[in-house]
This record gives C-alpha cells, structure tokens and sequence, in this order.
C-alpha cells in the first residue's frame, strides 16, 4: 500500500496545473468516515484501480458549519474524526492523496464554477465521487446536477445515493446523538467500528491506587466529542497491545464539587500492572454501563466499581 500524503490547501491554490498524478477523488466533509463514507470511498477506490490512476480524498477544515454559524466556536467544536484521525480512518481505507481544504469566509464565497476549476480540474482530477446531497460553491449553489457544467467535459463523475439503516439515512448527525447519548451500540453499527479516541497518559490525582483501583488518565490528542459522562466498557491499546477495561468519563462529583472545562477520562484496565505514564493510547468505546453518580462514602465507590467490573467483563466474555 502506498503512503498516504497530506496536502494542505490554504487560501486559494495555484491557478496553474500542480505535479500531481491523474487520479479520482472523492468529495466530502467525511466526519466519522462511517458506513455510509466508506461506501464512497471504497467505490472512488475501486474505479481508481480499474483506471489506474491515483485515488484522492478533499475533505475541509474546520467544519463547513462552524465558520458559516454566527453562534458555534471554531476553539470549542467537538469531531467525531478530527483531522489526525481523520487520516488514520484515510489511510486505511488505501487513499493516496488527502487534500484536506482550509475552509473560511473567503473560500465559502467562490462560485461553485470557481471551486470545480481551481480545486478539482487544476488538481489532475480525472473523475469526481460524490454523495447525492453533496454541494460545493457559494450558498451551496453547486451540487452533482449541475457538475457536469460546470466541469465542462473535463472530468466524469459518479453519485452515491442514500444509504440508510432501518429507513434512516445513515449520516455523522445521528452519530453525534448516538455518541453524546452514550449509546455506543449504535454508534458501533453506523460507524462500522467502535467510536475511537486517542490521547497520552498523563498523571492524575493517583486516588484510584488507594482504592484498589488503579486508573491511567487519558489526555486526548484532539478536538473530539466526548460521550455523554458516565462509566463505560472499553478497550484501550498501548504498546501495540488491547486491554480490556471500565472507563469513567466525567467530572468525579464524589471528590469535585465544581466541573472543570472538559469531562475527565480515566481507564481501570483489567489485571494490569505496568507503568504507562507519557505513553500514546488509544481507546475504544464499547458500552454504556451506567451514568456517573456522586456516592455518599469511598465504600459505596468501591463497592460500585466491583459493580461496573463485572458488567464490563460479561459484556466483553458475551462479545
């Protein structure tokens, strides 16, 4: 497999050809690359290797929806698949080239002729892919219905209808509810994969040791969206090993009074000893297992951990 290669787009690119490859690319903000996206991709792939040609991602950044909103943050939006892992999810799925598009007010003005000019004919693209709802240009004026004018003869392209699961498209918004209702059932079916985050284990008030649990917080590496707060069955890998575990998400009400900015995660890791501080992580999440709670002793902690193990551990045996 080749190497991906990221190729950032700022401002307007060059209006002369650049040295890329002929190759078909796929189009989409592609958050979550989720069953629906890797339908897509997999087709833009596929006729890529009937053509011979490269196989290439544009996706944009930041969100479309953040900078066109007079109320949403650029700093406090939340991705399912935030860039790094946006490439991951890429470079599994074999692509050769992500353009990845820096979207702001003055690349959301050009008119949709302007963006299949610069931005798909001026990159050596010989076929476009695209969703059916996918649209491009100023106010979103350009869609797949009239691409084939504005592309002018130079370049084919093919359209991904709806692909639904029980009658309902299968989109990065139902995932965003799934995700921030902790139902991660669903969220593993629409995704193809359980919801994933990556962090670095940093060192936290150490209060899990005295209780007989032990837990490695995770400072995650991006902006993602965190489940809805609660414990969790999970899976985290580090040193290129799974370990399945419990996970707390939230803000510990049993020891904090006041809710620090972002909820904290914390993993138990089933009969694990070794020392982990300052390494990469990755966790997976699983199920949902109950909503955080503040408890009126340390013992009746304990004794709900010894709760929440349990649940975890029949979860992961009946999976």
């Amino acid at each position: 497999m080749n190497p991906l290669e990221t190729i950032y787009l700022n401002d307007s690119i060059q209006t002369f050809p650049l040295p890329y490859p002929d190759m078909v690319l796929a189009l989409g903000y592609f958050d979550g690359v989720h069953r629906a996206h890797q339908t897509l991709l997999e087709t833009a792939k596929n006729i890529a290797r009937n053509k011979n040609i490269s196989f290439g991602v544009m996706t944009f950044h930041p969100h479309p929806k953040v900078v066109l909103s007079p109320t949403l943050s650029v700093d406090s939006f939340r991705y399912i698949t935030p860039v790094e892992e946006k490439k991951e999810q890429m470079k599994a799925l074999g692509v050769d080239y992500l353009f990845i598009v820096k979207f702001d007010k003055a690349f959301a003005s050009i008119a949709p002729s302007t963006f299949v000019e610069q931005y798909i004919i001026n990159l050596g693209v010989k076929h476009v892919v695209a969703g059916f709802d996918y649209t491009y240009g100023y106010k979103g004026e350009g869609d797949m219905a009239s691409f084939p004018e504005h592309a002018k003869g130079k370049v084919s392209h093919t359209v991904i209808e709806k692909i639904s699961e029980n009658g309902e498209k299968i989109g990065s918004s139902q995932i965003r509810d799934g995700i921030e209702e902790g139902d991660m059932a669903l969220v593993h079916r629409l995704l193809g994969r359980p919801y994933r985050m990556r962090g670095t284990v940093v060192h936290g008030e150490k209060r899990g040791r005295t209780i007989g649990f032990p837990t490695a917080n995770i400072a995650v590496s991006e902006p993602y969206l965190f489940p809805k707060t609660g414990v969790y069955a999970v899976k985290l890998q580090v040193n290129d090993r799974w370990y399945e575990g419990v996970c707390n998400v939230g803000y510990k009400p049993t020891f904090h009074e006041e809710k620090t900015a972002d909820p904290e995660i914390e993993v138990y890791i089933f009969d694990f000893h070794q020392n982990i501080y300052g390494k990469k992580v990755i966790v997976d999440w699983y199920e949902f297992i109950r909503s955080e709670q503040k408890f009126s002793s340390i013992d009746a902690l304990i004794a709900q951990m010894h709760r929440d193990v349990h649940v975890a551990q029949q979860f992961f045996r009946a999976n």
